[in-house]
This record gives C-alpha cells, structure tokens and sequence, in this order.
C-alpha cells in the first residue's frame, strides 16, 4: 500500500488545482484580452465593423503582411533546414561564430534590425545600390534596374531575417538526435540522396519543419519595428496591417483599430490551426512508421 501511494505521488498539486490555475492564468493573459479586442470592436455596429475591414488600403494591408509572411517562412523553411544541416553534420573555421550569429535577430532591438536594413538595400546602400540605375547588376533588370528598399520586396526580406532563427532551433536539435546509421543503411540497399531524403530524413523532421514554419509565420505576421522603416509605408503598395492599427490608434479611431485586429487575430488563428494539424498529422504518421 505504501508503495503504491508513493507512485502516485505528485510533486504539483493534484490535477484540479493545477487545472484551475491553468485555466485562471490563461483566460486572464491571452483569454480576456482577446475577448475585450472583438467586444470594442463591435461596439458601433457590424456597419462601421465592415467599413473598416474592408477599405482599400486595409485589403492591400491585409495581402502584404499575409502574402509576405507566408512567403518568407516558406524560404526560411527551405535555408534554414540547409543551414542547420551543415551546422549539425559538417565542422568548419567560424562554425561557432555562425551558430551564435544565428540567435541575433533574436538578441537585435527590432528597430535596429530595420534601420540596418534600410541602411543596406536603400537606393544608396552597399547592396541596394548595386540593384540602381547604374549600378553593377541594375542591367540584369533594365534600365531603370530594380528598387528593394520602400517596395514588398524590402518587406519579404526584412521577415526572412527575423524568422530565420525559429527554423534553424527547432530543426537542429532534431538533426542531433537523429541516427546516421539509417541514412548509412539506406545508402547500403541502394537508396539515391533523394530517396533517402525523402523517406529517411524528411518523415522525421517535418514535424519540426513545421513547428518552426509556424513560429516564423506568426512572428512575421505582428512584426512592426524591422518592417516598418524598410517598408517605406506606401498606400495600397507597401504598408503592412500592423502599421495601420497604428495609425487608427494615432487618429484615436480605437474601434477601427481593433476592428482591423479582430481580422488580424482570425485570419492568423485559421492558418495556424491549419499548420498545427499538419504537424499532428505528421507526427501521427512519423509513429505509425
């Protein structure tokens, strides 16, 4: 009887408790906030709720912070596993230095990542200016070249930047986990790179994959202080959501502002749900192998 009592010792209260405070703590963090954000915005009716969602600027708002989101967690999904690839498996000169270098977006003010930059890829920056009338790569594009900074394609890059890291740290300690030997027999059996990617590596690592292609999506849906300077803030062009709750919120138009956040919220709730049950599909699948 002792024995038994033991094992089942906890070292947390008891599930009730434990849930109580479970729940307290989130409807009190994440809960009553987002409840207060659809409750102000439907305080002067589905008209004036519809209006604000709905404006031009809004929709263009709403396609480059999606859109570019999207994309660039799609790209970081690709060179992120590259880079943690030859993190893991190969040693070099710097390998350290680049492991940290990789946590700096991390580490680096928002503001500060934005300014460097627009300093960078402006008309008049080392790389932007390469790309201008005139410039060593302008002729690749025509005459007039190509513009990066003040334009999505500035946007699309300064969300690679911060959300490279959430795939690199969550696929590479997976990478570490994971047993050569299976790659090594499959190439012994006569399985191409491909086919061993494919059937070997790629069902273990999706589930990661997919995590941090969730992290970096959300993280570049709400990020303002890296976009914001290099996005050149153009109507209907290149201004991203977030910068237009701030400007609502700058006009003290605090229904409209919450309006667009309502969507905001939605819209990334949806995608996320969706990208989560990938991930339990995968994982369910990886098991059953």
């Amino acid at each position: 009887m002792t024995s038994f009592s033991l094992s089942r010792r906890r070292v947390l209260p008891g599930f009730a408790p434990t849930l109580g405070f479970t729940l307290f703590y989130l409807s009190l963090i994440v809960l009553i906030p987002l409840a207060a954000v659809f409750l102000k915005s439907s305080g002067h009716g589905f008209d004036a709720f519809w209006a604000a969602v709905t404006s031009p600027r809004v929709v263009a708002s709403y396609k480059l912070s999606f859109g570019a989101s999207l994309l660039a967690a799609g790209i970081n999904l690709v060179f992120g596993l590259i880079l943690a690839w030859c993190i893991v498996r190969y040693e070099f000169p710097g390998k350290k230095l680049v492991d940290a270098l990789i946590d700096l977006p991390f580490a680096l003010p928002t503001a500060v990542a934005g300014i460097a930059l627009t300093a960078l890829y402006a008309p008049n920056g080392w790389v932007g200016s390469l790309f201008a009338p005139g410039g060593a790569l302008a002729f690749l594009f025509g005459a007039d070249g190509a513009k990066i900074a003040f334009t999505p394609v500035g946007v699309l890059l300064a969300l690679i930047f911060i959300g490279l890291p959430f795939i690199v740290r969550t696929v590479q300690p997976v990478l570490e986990d994971m047993e050569t030997e299976l790659e090594e027999a499959a190439a012994s059996l006569g399985a191409r790179r491909w086919t061993t990617f494919r059937y070997v590596v790629l069902p273990t690592l999706l589930p990661a994959l997919l995590t941090g292609f969730a992290l970096a999506f959300a993280r570049a849906v709400g990020e303002y202080g890296s976009v914001i300077f290099i996005a050149g803030n153009i109507p209907l062009v290149s201004e991203i959501t977030p910068l237009m709750i701030i400007s609502k919120l700058e006009q003290y138009d605090y229904v409209g502002a919450t309006a667009i956040a309502a969507v905001m919220l939605i819209f990334s709730f949806v995608l996320l749900l969706v990208i989560n049950g990938l991930q339990a599909w995968a994982s369910q699948r990886g098991a059953r192998k």
